[in-house]
């Protein structure tokens, strides 16, 4: 009986998604109903000993309560300086959260963005402040900081995720690591298609256990 009920509630949620996938408001609406920002993204299997990428630190909430659930290593890239130098700031006082003042992407350039909070982009069509910034090639500085595992890899760059998650697709780093939490942004030239390739290439090797089209969604690494 109760495997009959968890199937019935698995279909349930499938349709209630189906219904709602094509229209943002309603997909919005129904993350905030499953209170994806107070669970979905915080509920890990981690530990102190756990190490955990944060893509897009902006002010450093994110890591600051994934720290106080498990109390484990976090590298947070940021690299829009002044967000940086306030994350920094932040956790001074904590040798268990690092901040980089770069971002990691396919390859090592310097990049110019348009300023706009947590909306910050090479790719926006926004007008606003410019400012430079850096981007290290992510497996280069994966081999440098000897990083051969990540338990949990969370990634909001504002449309770098595209180029970011294809790298480590292709260098096959990705089997590296055991979650994957990605918001994808859809102001990207060939967004859904890319996003569409790179979630057939994740399925190869990971299952997802949520997603919320272009807001949330995780990957987990399959079991071997």
């Amino acid at each position: 009986m109760h495997k009959i009920l968890k199937r019935i509630g698995y279909e349930f949620i499938f349709l209630r998604r189906l219904i709602y996938q094509n229209n943002e408001e309603k997909r919005m609406a129904l993350w905030l109903e499953d209170q994806g920002d107070k669970v979905l993204r915080l509920n890990y299997d981690l530990n102190e000993e756990s190490i955990v990428f944060d893509f897009g630190g902006y002010e450093g909430q994110w890591a600051s309560d994934i720290f106080s659930k498990y109390c484990c290593f976090i590298h947070v890239f940021e690299a829009e300086l002044q967000f940086s130098s306030n994350i920094e700031n932040r956790f001074k006082n904590n040798n268990k959260i690092i901040s980089h003042a770069f971002g990691l992407s396919n390859e090592s350039i310097k990049q110019e963005v348009t300023i706009s909070a947590d909306g910050t982009s090479a790719f926006t069509t926004k007008r606003g402040e410019k400012a430079e910034i850096t981007l290290v090639k992510a497996t280069d500085f994966f081999a440098k900081e000897h990083i051969t595992k990540i338990d949990l890899m969370k990634i909001n760059i504002e449309g770098g995720e595209y180029d970011l998650l294809e790298h480590l697709i292709d260098t096959n780093f990705i089997k590296n690591i055991q979650n994957i939490q990605i918001q994808f942004h859809d102001f990207v030239q060939n967004a859904e298609e890319r996003m569409i390739e790179i979630q057939k290439n994740l399925s190869k090797t990971h299952h997802l256990s949520y997603q919320y089209i272009f807001i949330w969604e995780n990957w987990e690494i399959n079991n071997t």
